[in-house]
């Protein structure tokens, strides 16, 4: 067999070679084209796209959740069923989508490896607040696409580990189309077309006190709540057994999503009150 005298040659230099620690700008520079916000042709008219719709965060003592919807609606046609809206970003963070459906998860997983890829060239994992700034500056990429109709609008949380307080260190952090980042105070936050009946609900009945299980089950009312009002938001579907995503970030476990059968299991509780009510 001829001995390949160039091993390894089919790698650029610049992919060997000591670099900047954000991957998305690593990209910008040597391929472009991989951007998900590099991709609109300037001028271009927006399509009929799916979108996701409703996500809420709710802080509890010693944590933080996130939880979402599964319907992707087209116009007036529901575009996908269960959808997964809410994605563990690393050990400590975990982010919601709403807006154009296909772009805001290609944005997301690129988000997960500009977290990765950080922690291995510098050998430390990012601070809270440099992940959620790194998500601004990401959304702040897609401000062309956004004014072209295709609009991506995350929900971060996070857990601070070097928080004073660990039973408030949990964190919720929303952004505007041009990557404005807005630190949430109030304990709970929604994003999408329901959010508006979710905040509603949120603000009845958040207690900051409350543990992780009472914040799961204020979570999915909400969403509820939504569905209740919003056509685009779905409710918990026990015919197809569809229920919300939750995804949990604390101190001890890190971020996890809740298993499938407690959300189900907390969803018909939640409709079973509703119809005794």
């Amino acid at each position: 067999m001829e001995h390949n005298s160039h091993a390894g040659a089919a790698l650029p230099a610049a992919y060997l070679a000591p670099g900047t620690s954000s991957f998305v700008d690593f990209l910008r520079a040597q391929a472009p084209e991989l951007l998900p916000f590099n991709k609109i042709v300037p001028g271009a008219r927006p399509l009929e796209l799916a979108h996701g719709t409703t996500i809420v965060a709710v802080a509890y003592k010693g944590g933080v959740l996130i939880a979402g919807d599964r319907r992707a609606t087209q116009g007036n046609v529901i575009a996908h069923r269960d959808m997964d809206k809410v994605y563990v970003t690393d050990e400590y963070s975990a982010v919601g989508i709403a807006g154009t459906a296909g772009l805001a998860v290609e944005m997301v997983r690129l988000y997960q490896l500009e977290l990765e890829h950080y922690e291995k060239l510098e050998g430390v994992t990012i601070t809270l607040d440099g992940k959620a700034n790194r998500l601004g500056a990401m959304i702040k990429g897609n401000l062309e696409a956004a004014m072209a109709g295709l609009v991506v609008l995350p929900l971060f949380v996070g857990y601070d580990v070097d928080a004073p307080d660990a039973d408030r260190a949990g964190r919720i952090v929303t952004y505007d189309v041009t990557g404005g980042r807005f630190d949430e105070h109030a304990g709970y936050h929604s994003i999408g077309s329901g959010s508006v009946f979710a905040k509603g609900a949120l603000k009845k009945l958040y207690d900051p006190d409350a543990d992780q299980d009472a914040a799961v089950r204020v979570a999915i009312e909400a969403l509820y709540d939504a569905a209740d009002d919003d056509s685009a938001t779905s409710g918990p579907d026990l015919v197809r057994r569809i229920f919300p995503v939750v995804i949990t970030v604390d101190g001890a476990n890190g971020a996890v999503r809740v298993p499938d059968e407690t959300t189900a299991a907390v969803s018909e509780a939640v409709v079973a009150g509703r119809t005794r009510s």
